[in-house]
């Protein structure tokens, strides 16, 4: 029988688990959302303290304040991490502290700067236009160009001068401020990667919104953008016009949206951005585990793949070797040693002095009865293995099983 490393975590394999876009999601684990909001974090990734930031804004002709949560390690590495810009202000930190910990600990998203724009006129910043509907505050609104205008021309560049930031931006808020980031979407378009609307507020102005989303959608978007949108029980004025915009977006399909979009019948308006936070991001952002159903002969798809995460998430976009050396042992599990052997050498070319790799090869051979070259990569990975690693005797046990196994087929012979 073959023997793979009793692997430490900074070497484990971990099960490859391809993305997902949820269209619902459970009252179980929507609870479980809900709780963990009300909890001081346990979680690594996220720090406690926020950072509070104020501007003078020439644009908007007044003091504004957002504030930063950086990740748990800013201080201690030279990375660079993507932002997320939250509208509607810090109250909604804790929550996504809460969601963004689980997911970077599933390896399921990056470390993240969350930056929480505080409002001082809510309504005349979030809407581009002003209201006329008798269902709202008529004569409110209107101000969202200026907003927009504030956020790239004062805020970003604050924001990027003061940290280290990458170039993934995304922007997030509920009701209105979910008005707002379909609008910077259509205004501003490549200002922000993910556009992040919870229960959009599109009654407003008698579907204002929904009027501009269908001739900006007919006059075909070039910008490439993830859009997540989501509603609850939401009836009269809001649901109509919501179904609009929904028909807008599945009529005039275009290849540069990405679109994901949940219901939640039994939740109220003031909930969705709860219910909804999880498959928001995990549906916007890569994941480490590269997804086994997109295996194919071809390695390049891995080294594309993982070119695309390094550039999302702001990292090295070489494949992890504890990744695709699961996912050799997954298809020669799967009775496909060639394959198998395959993403063994692929692995091994990039992570060439790595004992892990080696030692992938060497069972991948030994999965084709090649004892003599599992034995000599066995050998190899022995060679470059260090004592402090604390499976070490693996790689001498190796060693010696193999050359045991190869004197006993001669003896059969």
């Amino acid at each position: 029988m073959k023997n793979k490393p009793n692997c430490n975590p900074q070497h484990a394999l971990i099960s490859c688990y391809g993305r997902r876009k949820i269209t619902r999601i459970s009252m179980k684990y929507f609870k479980w959302l809900f709780s963990a909001a009300m909890l001081v974090s346990s979680f690594p990734g996220l720090a406690n303290d926020y950072e509070v930031v104020d501007i003078d804004s020439k644009v908007l002709g007044e003091q504004r304040q957002y504030q930063v949560l950086l990740p748990e390690d800013y201080f201690t590495t030279s990375q660079n991490y993507p932002v997320i810009y939250r509208l509607d202000g810090a109250d909604n930190i804790p929550l996504m502290k809460e969601v963004l910990g689980r997911l970077k600990d599933a390896d399921a998203a990056p470390d993240v700067i969350i930056v929480a724009i505080e409002n001082t006129d809510r309504l005349r910043d979030m809407y581009p236009t002003v209201n006329q509907d008798r269902n709202g505050p008529v004569g409110i609104g209107g101000g969202a160009k200026k907003f927009l205008a504030f956020i790239e021309q004062e805020l970003i560049p604050d924001v990027e001068e003061r940290y280290r930031t990458h170039s993934t931006r995304l922007i997030s808020g509920a009701s209105a401020a979910g008005v707002f980031s379909l609008y910077a979407m259509q205004q501003r378009p490549g200002l922000f990667d993910a556009h992040i609307a919870y229960s959009p507020a599109v009654w407003w102005n008698a579907g204002a919104m929904v009027e501009r989303t269908e001739k900006w959608l007919f006059s075909g978007p070039s910008e490439s953008a993830y859009v997540y949108m989501n509603m609850g029980n939401e009836g009269l004025p809001m649901r109509p016009y919501y179904d609009k915009l929904l028909t807008s977006f599945s009529t005039h399909v275009t290849p540069h949206l990405n679109i994901v979009v949940n219901e939640y019948p039994g939740v109220s308006h003031g909930l969705t951005s709860t219910a909804g936070i999880f498959n928001a991001y995990q549906s916007f952002f890569m994941s480490k585990a590269f997804p086994r159903e997109k295996i194919t002969a071809d390695m390049q798809v891995i080294d594309d793949y993982y070119r695309r995460l390094g550039e999302q998430w702001g990292i090295d976009p070489t494949p992890p070797e504890n990744v695709v050396r699961e996912l050799g042992y997954y298809f020669d599990w799967q009775k496909k040693p060639h394959l198998a052997m395959k993403l063994f050498k692929h692995n091994m070319s990039h992570h060439t002095e790595n004992p892990d790799a080696i030692a992938g090869v060497a069972y991948g051979y030994e999965g084709q009865d090649k004892l003599r070259e599992a034995l000599t990569y066995a050998k190899k990975a022995l060679a470059v293995a260090t004592e402090d690693i604390p499976y070490y005797d693996y790689f001498v046990e190796n060693v010696e099983r193999l050359e045991n196994k190869m004197k006993g087929t001669k003896k059969a012979n």
